[in-house]
């Protein structure tokens, strides 16, 4: 005959086997589910180093002179003039062509003679 404290024993013996049933079901799960993002990681990978080759191969210099080549007469193509990039206005100054600054009046230079241009920026964090 069962008593009731048995009746507590079976019921949490149920319990703690649909408990561990419920993990391994989900962990089963979870196992399959990084197991299908892995290949489609992997897929996405060699479809890059894919791409990557294909690139490598369409820009080819010699292969694009020879659709240059071909395709003159259609494209109508020009090679491109460097003022379509930067006008010489726009370009930086040599460094020997840079002017020098006068010093002002009553202040004494702090540049050194190696140095041919002084700072002019005053941020007023650093005394100088």
């Amino acid at each position: 005959m069962l008593r009731p404290f048995d009746f507590l024993m079976i019921g949490a013996m149920l319990t703690a086997a649909t408990v561990t049933y419920q993990i391994k079901h989900d962990t089963d799960n979870k196992a399959a589910e990084v197991r299908r993002l892995e290949a489609e990681i992997k897929l996405e990978k060699d479809t890059i180093d894919l791409l990557k080759a294909d690139k490598a191969l369409l820009t080819q210099p010699n292969r694009l002179e020879r659709l240059v080549q071909t395709y003159a007469a259609e494209l109508q193509l020009v090679p491109t003039e460097p003022t379509q990039l930067a006008r010489p206005m726009e370009l930086p100054m040599p460094k020997d062509q840079v002017p020098v600054p006068e010093p002002e009046e009553g202040t004494e230079s702090a540049t050194a003679p190696s140095d041919p241009i002084k700072d002019l920026i005053t941020t007023g964090s650093v005394d100088r």
